[in-house]
């Protein structure tokens, strides 16, 4: 992804580290070979559509939409190191009735994270379950919500596979529940002198995970407390976003905090394909 010049500061924002608003998410000279690279297994370049409630089409919030202005499957994989990351990473993000009871929400984009390989951004079990797609690279960003009481990290995953093999490790993933697995949530990405700081793997409180089928791409997003208090019973955005959870996760919104960045996250992506597509 591609750096534009900074914006004027957000009234409210968090300012990130220098670090954090040089990093450039650079294209991989070397692809590796997908037995290489299965190791690796990962979480993918899209996020979620709509939480993982709907994968059939990246024009779902655009009906007038025709084929022909549907972008390329193996042109979404390159799409992350020719976009800015102010695109696929907004700055603020609205959540317009993302919130517990419909309430809105504002969340600030406190750090973004070099693009990498899989292996540090998931535990050894999720890299396991997401081995059979190969990961390419992982992308990640740290958000915070207007209160600073709740952090959230949001990611794609661009992986080496086709669309058999995507629609194959969804209907795994949705057959054996294991995006509602805490053994497999994703891990988080804290950076030193942000108010995500103290947000490690003890802080993880809810999380969503979501594998595209029309896309080499899985969407992520964990959240937890700013505070560093631990979570004992972290539970699955879906969840605890029912109305009425009593859970530490429902009760704070954070399942709503990781469900609501991680569908505006893959909006974001899914305009950018489709724009890039789109004849001037």
């Amino acid at each position: 992804m591609t750096h534009a010049a900074p914006p004027p500061p957000h009234p409210g924002a968090f300012p990130e580290t220098p670090a954090e608003i040089t990093t450039r998410l650079r294209p991989v000279r070397d692809r590796r070979p997908a037995r290489a690279v299965a190791a690796l297994a990962c979480v993918v370049l899209g996020l979620g559509l709509i939480g993982g409630a709907v994968t059939g089409s990246w024009l779902v919030d655009d009906p007038a939409a025709s084929p022909a202005t549907q972008p390329r499957y193996a042109d979404v994989r390159t799409l992350w190191h020719s976009v800015p990351v102010d695109t696929l990473f907004p700055r603020t993000i609205k959540g317009d009735g993302a919130g517990p009871g419909g309430a809105d929400r504002v969340w600030t984009r406190v750090a973004v994270a070099p693009d990498g390989p899989c292996t540090g951004a998931f535990d050894p079990l999720l890299l396991k379950a997401l081995r059979p797609v190969g990961c390419l690279r992982v992308l990640r960003a740290t958000y915070t919500d207007a209160t600073t009481s709740g952090v959230t990290t949001v990611g794609m995953v661009v992986t080496e596979a086709d669309r058999d093999a995507m629609a194959a490790l969804h209907s795994r993933f949705s057959r054996e529940d294991l995006d509602e697995r805490a053994d497999l949530m994703p891990r988080t990405y804290p950076v030193t002198g942000t108010v995500a700081a103290r947000f490690g793997d003890r802080q993880r409180a809810s999380w969503t995970i979501s594998v595209l089928t029309d896309a080499p791409v899985v969407v992520f997003a964990v959240s937890g407390f700013a505070d560093g208090r631990p979570v004992a019973d972290p539970v699955p955005a879906a969840e605890a976003t029912v109305p009425g959870g009593t859970s530490a996760a429902a009760q704070a919104g954070l399942g709503h905090e990781a469900k609501g960045i991680a569908d505006r996250i893959e909006r974001a992506l899914r305009e950018s394909a489709t724009t890039r597509e789109r004849p001037e």
